[in-house]
């Protein structure tokens, strides 16, 4: 994953109510910088959020936040990430704007933890026939929005919890956390799921097919949605044979069929907005009145985007929420 890029300066302007603050735009992101640090044009390293950055002096600025990069506010300014001038970069890094630099630096991606006695043992890696469930930030792809223009989408909200992939390939069944397959062993989350919503079943039904969702519930990330057990939230439908997710229609079906929860959906709607009316879209609070995380947005039909290079599907984070 590119959690570290090398952008351009698109604008910047002073903080308000500071003499030695300013606000630069990179991407679809506005980050708070000492002032004149950037002009309009300069190459940076745009780091993003839910980053990890190594404990080297130059980053120990960072301890407090356990180099962590977060939403921050600054004399009441929101700030989403962090620029570094070019030359933090070794002198011999390609300057290509969109580069990836992430390994260069030895950032690592944030991962949210579930206890160990839920989360159980690793059986090996995630099966490769299978996308990862990573979904990329607006902000990061504010250009999607033209190919989006005047299509249908749909925008399901973002459940905080794990992600869980369940799969049927070659007439075997794998069970898998965001990032490795597991050990089918009863008392893990992801096992109490598989067979909570009895989905071997399933896949005596329909071959081939990874069944994609979050997982919330108690000692879960604080368990938002105020669950008294956990619950699998589907959010993605695929077809391994053919490579497909499921269109939004197909989904529902699926679920309906199969007595599963579909993510909640949020609204269906002609795509015709701003990043601005996205992040307002984002807002909003989930039935059990905790702030929710955002919005994932799709097309009813299921589209290949040049600017994200795969598949079109990205989120947008509610900026009032707080883990």
């Amino acid at each position: 994953m590119e959690l570290a890029t090398i952008q351009v300066i698109k604008e910047v302007c002073n903080v308000a109510n500071s003499d030695n603050l300013d606000v630069v735009s990179v991407l679809g992101w506005k980050v708070v910088t000492k002032r004149n640090d950037f002009k309009p044009g300069d190459l940076c390293v745009y780091i993003g959020l839910d980053s990890i950055l190594p404990e080297k002096p130059e980053f120990e600025f960072m301890r407090d936040r356990h180099f962590r990069v977060r939403n921050i506010k600054l004399r009441g300014q929101l700030s989403q990430g962090i620029v570094f001038p070019i030359s933090c970069l070794p002198s011999e890094t390609p300057l290509i704007v969109g580069g990836d630099v992430t390994e260069i630096l030895n950032i690592t991606k944030y991962e949210k933890v579930i206890p160990a006695q839920l989360s159980g043992d690793t059986a090996g890696g995630f099966p490769l026939y299978i996308p990862k469930t990573d979904e990329e930030r607006l902000q990061n792809c504010v250009e999607v929005l033209s190919e989006l223009k005047g299509i249908e989408c749909y925008a399901s909200i973002k459940v905080d919890g794990t992600s869980a992939t369940f799969s049927n390939y070659n007439d075997e069944n794998v069970i898998c956390s965001r990032q490795w397959a597991k050990k089918d062993n009863e008392s893990t989350v992801y096992s109490i799921i598989y067979r909570k919503y009895n989905i071997s079943d399933i896949f005596s039904e329909i071959k081939n097919t990874a069944i994609q969702g979050e997982i919330a519930g108690p000692g879960i990330q604080k368990n938002p949605l105020q669950l008294k057990s956990h619950e699998l939230f589907v959010f993605n439908g695929y077809d391994i044979i053919n490579g497909r997710y499921y269109d939004f229609q197909q989904l529902l079906n699926f679920c309906k069929k199969f007595n599963l929860q579909m993510v909640e959906i949020d609204s269906v709607f002609n795509m015709n907005h701003s990043l601005e009316d996205l992040l307002e879209m984002a807002k909003g609070v989930y039935k059990s009145g905790r702030t929710r995380e955002g919005i994932v947005i799709r097309p009813t039909k299921e589209m290949i985007s040049n600017v994200m290079k795969g598949r079109l599907s990205f989120k947008v984070i509610n900026n009032n929420y707080k883990e």
